[in-house]
């Protein structure tokens, strides 16, 4: 059951993704100074393929977190996933950013990303447990 709850979570922490940026679209383009155009025209799957391995290994860690700690049940579970995103993982996303000198409308585009993939897979993670 373990494998089942990590490929979902997974599943979820990308399908987040897919509904963040569909919904801030123009803003994230705005910030990373892209077009629609040059977006279409790029084909390339490689983003999509790290995406979903990302996805996958963070979705591994957090079951083995969560399973170490003796993390249970789906508000716990949600609340850790959450955590970890806002605590842990946003603010290495962040500190990149304000090194690179990438705009602060991307920081929160992307911390709010990470900070809902995160606690979506401690849902999922959560509603196996």
């Amino acid at each position: 059951m373990t494998f089942v709850a990590i490929i979902l979570a997974a599943v979820g922490g990308f399908a987040v993704g897919a509904i963040w940026y569909m919904t801030l679209a123009k803003p994230w383009m705005a910030a990373v100074g892209r077009t629609e155009e040059e977006i279409k025209a790029d084909r390339n799957p490689l983003p999509f393929v790290i995406a979903a391995l990302g996805a996958l290994m963070a979705a591994m860690v957090m079951q083995h977190m969560f399973a170490a700690s003796g993390i249970t049940g789906v508000m716990r579970c949600l609340g850790y996933g959450a955590g970890i995103g806002a605590f842990i993982v946003a603010p290495w996303v962040i500190l990149h950013y304000a090194f690179a000198g990438r705009p602060k409308s991307l920081w929160w585009i992307d911390g709010g990303h990470t900070i809902a993939a995160f606690a979506a897979m401690g849902l999922i993670l959560g509603i196996f447990s």
